[in-house]
């Protein structure tokens, strides 16, 4: 039972981290630009904050829940112009400056950027929600089989952010300084347009 229930919540990580969105995109131009530490940190602040709405859907904590879900407007507008102001500072990036190596606070900040920009992502935990009450995970009593859910969606969506790092990793030897320059230019203005879609996509 547990094994199949670890196994539900990595096919459901993978599921709910590999669509290509704003973090993907960041993921990708950090990599290129910093390294492959880089990407994958920022894979795993989203990992984390799936880990965080997927405990809280699991656990049936509907006090939290509801709190989040009834202030959808300004989580969401935060995120969107946190989406905003990533996008910009990606744009505007000095190339020959991302590729220095980034050590202690620098590489703390790329995990807080993407565990926050998940977090203010209200459609997460509604996703969660709505796939735990569909597997019956909501009604099941005790603390060990949704403990087991939450750490395979954990694992599943750090096993796609270290796929995807180091796919892109591969080819980061290829990518000269204005080609890098042009990864900043793209990646930036996909991650305004994902801020701006967000703003308009709020509802009161």
């Amino acid at each position: 039972m547990y094994f199949t229930l670890l196994l539900k919540g990595i096919i459901l990580g993978l599921s709910m981290a590999a669509p290509v969105g704003p973090i993907g995109f960041l993921c990708i131009r950090r990599t290129l630009a910093q390294g492959r530490i880089s990407g994958l940190l920022s894979g795993l602040g989203t990992a984390t904050a799936d880990a965080i709405y997927s405990t809280i859907a699991a656990f049936g904590l509907t006090i939290v829940s509801n709190m989040l879900i009834s202030q959808k407007y300004w989580i969401s507008l935060i995120g969107g112009v946190f989406l905003c102001y990533l996008g910009l500072k990606t744009l505007f990036a000095k190339t020959i400056e991302t590729q220095i190596m980034l050590h202690g606070k620098g590489l703390i900040e790329i995990y807080l950027s993407t565990l926050f920009l998940t977090l203010t992502n209200p459609m997460t935990i509604m996703s969660f929600m709505a796939v735990f009450s569909g597997l019956g995970i909501t009604t099941v009593k005790g603390y060990l089989a949704p403990s087991v859910l939450v750490l395979g969606v954990f694992l599943g969506s750090t096993l796609w952010w270290f796929i995807l790092s180091t796919s892109v990793d591969l080819f980061r030897s290829k990518f000269d300084v204005h080609q890098l320059r042009w990864v900043n230019i793209i990646s930036g203005i996909v991650i305004i347009f994902f801020g701006i879609g967000a703003l308009f996509g709020m509802k009161g």
